[in-house]
């Protein structure tokens, strides 16, 4: 008897228990749940105001302000695919006014928002006909889309090598020439012609947009820096670019700080890409002197050996245009920042005469290089 009533009164006890405390369990449950979910929304949402902030303190952006429903609309729930990336994807579009679009839906990485605000806060608020046009943009809860005009022939990066490439569907040394110099004047309009100096920070083919013509319009402005005219120098906290086109002071900080000088080092690269129709990176090669393609360029026009397949170049002006775009870039690419040209310069050089151009010094890869090149000019002199 005693047993069934301690028993009996152990389960009552249980039973009060669970009344009692019950009530307070579900609420401090469902307080933690709450709490995440406000941590979680928080974290997510904190990335839509900044967005938000941006787009209220301008109040000189020229393109238009998309609703989500009509980007669908314009790609037609995203049927056409332009491309993909990093960034995210590429469609095609169509305006009401019947004119075609190129549709970039930014992904959902955490920097994307950072990359969204870096195309607006740029090309949002000039207009150069060597620079691509954003015509809208959308921002839709985690939504964010950019709207651009299209370009048929696409990135530069599919005309230049030749590589898996018909050599007669291939452009011609005069028009590879235009295009060098259109990308150069967008290059400096970027970087003197604005109220803020541009510094794009990825030139590179794949990033020079050509439209029906051949025109050529620099693109992607997700690792762009806004400056102002009279600071040459920014700071940066990580490495800005594409292998193979960044500049060398973005590793060495010994040799000077990031200023436009950056780009026009991206732009000599490219530029001799361009001239050669070759890939700059070797990662094949054994050796960095085999893998930094400038010193075979270099060292092919010293000995004056063409640079370019024979049955691409035949006449002898485009040899003498393929010969000014590889100086011109070799003085572009030079180590130290304040060995480079302006743009201005640039231009100036690729539109005067071939005669008129000094070699450059030979270019090297680690500061080191330099040095020794010096010791071994001044020991041969």
């Amino acid at each position: 008897l005693y047993i069934r009533v301690t028993f009996l009164y152990t389960i009552i006890l249980i039973i009060l228990a669970v009344e009692i405390l019950a009530p307070r369990t579900t609420i401090g449950i469902s307080f933690i749940i709450g709490l995440v979910i406000y941590k979680w929304r928080r974290r997510h949402l904190s990335a839509y105001d900044v967005i938000e902030k941006f787009l209220q303190s301008q109040n000189n952006l020229i393109p238009i302000i998309y609703a989500y429903s009509e980007i669908k609309k314009m790609s037609k729930d995203f049927k056409i695919k332009l491309g993909e990336g990093g960034f995210g994807s590429v469609y095609e579009g169509t305006l009401r006014s019947g004119h075609f679009v190129a549709i970039k839906m930014l992904g959902k990485s955490k920097n994307s928002w950072q990359d969204f605000i870096n195309e607006v806060s740029t090309i949002g608020r000039i207009h150069h006909v060597n620079v691509v046009r954003l015509v809208g943009f959308c921002v839709e809860g985690s939504k964010r889309a950019l709207v651009y005009e299209y370009m048929p022939k696409g990135s530069l990066n599919n005309h230049i090598f030749l590589i898996d490439q018909e050599i007669n569907n291939s452009l011609c040394d005069g028009k590879i020439f235009d295009i060098s110099l259109g990308i150069a004047r967008g290059i400096e309009y970027l970087h003197q012609g604005c109220d803020m100096q541009i510094l794009h920070f990825d030139i590179k083919p794949h990033n020079i947009l050509l439209d029906e013509n051949f025109i050529p319009k620099i693109s992607d402005f997700g690792l762009a820096r806004l400056c102002p005219l009279e600071n040459s120098i920014v700071s940066l906290t990580t490495v800005r670019g594409t292998t193979g086109y960044i500049a060398p002071k973005l590793f060495y900080k010994n040799i000077g700080g990031v200023s436009h000088k950056a780009d026009v080092y991206s732009f000599g690269m490219l530029l001799i890409e361009m001239a050669s129709r070759r890939k700059n990176l070797n990662t094949q090669a054994e050796h960095s002197s085999q893998m930094y393609f400038p010193l075979w360029v270099y060292d092919h026009v010293k000995k004056e050996r063409k640079i370019v397949q024979e049955d691409i170049t035949n006449e002898e002006d485009e040899e003498e245009i393929t010969k000014k775009m590889i100086v011109v870039a070799l003085w572009c690419i030079q180590l130290k920042p304040c060995d480079r040209p302006s743009m201005s310069k640039v231009i100036e050089m690729l539109e005067g005469d071939v005669e008129c151009l000094e070699m450059p010094p030979k270019p090297c890869l680690y500061p080191q290089e330099s040095y020794n090149n010096a010791e071994a000019t001044t020991e041969d002199t």
